[in-house]
C-alpha cells in the first residue's frame, strides 16, 4: 500500500479519484480548488473533486493557494508517500514540489500535447490516437519523466464526451499499476513536443474560411463541456452542439439552405442561441422565419 494525497479539480480528476479511493492506495487527504461562482446565476459551486471527496468520505481541503505554508502543512500532516496530481488547474511551485514525490496523470502521449487542454487539442488536430501518461511532476510544463504510458484510438466520430470516459478508465488503470509496481521512470525526449494551450474564445469560434472537416473537429473537441460557436451577422454567437460533415473540403459563410443550416460543407444539427436552450437547427431556422 502506498500512502497518498490527491490534488485535482475537474470531472476527469473526480473519476480517477473514485478509482483511487477504492484501491489500497486510498487518499488520506484530497486537495482541490475553492468553491467558485458558476452558471448563469453565478451561484457558488463546488469543484467536482470536492463533491466526489465528500461522497467518498475523504478528508477535504480547499486552500486558496496550494503553495502557501498552511496548505503545505495540511498535506504534510497526513504524511503521504506520494501526492497524485490530476487536472488540478493551478501551478505547483517550490518548495511544495520538493516536499513530496508527485505523480501527475496527464491525458496525452507525451511529449505531444503538454499543457492545459490535451484531449481537446488532440481531437482538433485530427490525431488518430491519444493516451495517458503517469509522470513525475517537475518545474517544467509536463516535461517530467514518464512511469507508464497507455494509448487510446480516437474514432472519427469521437467527441470529448465520448473519449473522456475511456481516458479516465485508462488513467486510473495506469495510476494504480504505477502505485502497485513503482516502475522506474523514463525521461521524455524533446523531439515532437507540442503544447495544448487553454481553449480561448477564438478557439471556440468556427472559421468560415476553414474546410468543414476542420470545423467539425472543433465541434467534437468542445462537446459537451465548452462548446463551439458560429458568428452571426449581428455580432452575436450561435452555440453549435452537434454537426455533420456534408463536404469535408468545403468552406463558406453561415447560411440557410433547403431547411438546413450550413457553414460551408458542415451542417449544423443542434444549436443554442445566446441565452436560449439547445434546439434542432430546423427549429432555430423556423423561429427566425428562414
Amino acid at each position: 500500500m502506498t500512502r497518498t494525497a490527491f490534488l485535482g479539480t475537474s470531472d476527469f480528476a473526480a473519476a480517477v479519484l473514485a478509482r483511487l479511493a477504492d484501491s489500497p492506495h486510498r487518499p488520506q487527504l484530497v486537495v482541490t480548488r475553492p468553491d467558485r461562482p458558476a452558471g448563469r446565476g453565478r451561484r457558488l459551486s463546488a469543484p467536482p473533486v470536492a463533491d466526489a471527496a465528500r461522497t467518498l468520505g475523504l478528508e477535504l481541503a480547499q486552500p486558496e493557494n496550494v503553495n502557501a505554508d498552511d496548505a503545505r502543512a495540511q498535506i504534510a500532516a497526513v504524511a503521504p508517500d506520494v501526492v497524485v496530481v490530476c487536472a488540478f488547474g493551478a501551478l505547483i511551485r517550490e518548495p511544495l514540489l520538493s516536499d513530496f514525490e508527485m505523480l501527475n496523470v496527464h491525458p496525452s502521449l507525451l511529449p505531444r500535447w503538454r499543457g492545459a487542454a490535451p484531449v481537446e487539442r488532440a481531437i482538433m488536430a485530427g490525431d488518430e490516437e491519444t493516451g495517458v501518461c503517469i509522470m513525475r511532476v517537475t518545474a517544467g510544463l509536463d516535461s517530467g519523466p514518464v512511469f507508464r504510458m497507455g494509448r487510446e484510438p480516437i474514432a472519427p466520430d469521437d467527441t470529448y464526451g465520448t473519449l473522456r470516459p475511456r481516458l479516465q478508465e485508462l488513467s486510473a488503470d495506469l495510476l494504480l499499476h504505477v502505485l502497485d509496481e513503482r516502475p522506474d521512470p523514463v525521461e521524455q525526449t524533446e523531439e515532437g513536443v507540442t503544447y495544448a494551450e487553454k481553449i480561448g474564445p477564438a478557439d471556440r469560434t468556427l472559421d468560415p474560411a476553414a474546410p468543414a472537416a476542420v470545423n467539425d473537429r472543433v465541434v467534437r473537441a468542445l462537446t459537451p463541456h465548452i462548446g463551439a460557436r458560429a458568428a452571426l451577422a449581428d455580432g452575436a454567437f450561435l452555440g453549435v452542439l452537434r454537426a455533420s460533415v456534408r463536404d469535408p473540403d468545403a468552406a463558406g459563410e453561415l447560411r440557410a439552405e433547403g431547411g438546413r443550416l450550413l457553414l460551408g460543407g458542415l451542417e449544423l444539427l443542434e444549436v443554442q442561441p445566446a441565452g436560449g436552450r439547445p434546439m434542432d437547427a430546423a427549429a432555430y431556422l423556423r423561429g427566425r422565419g428562414l
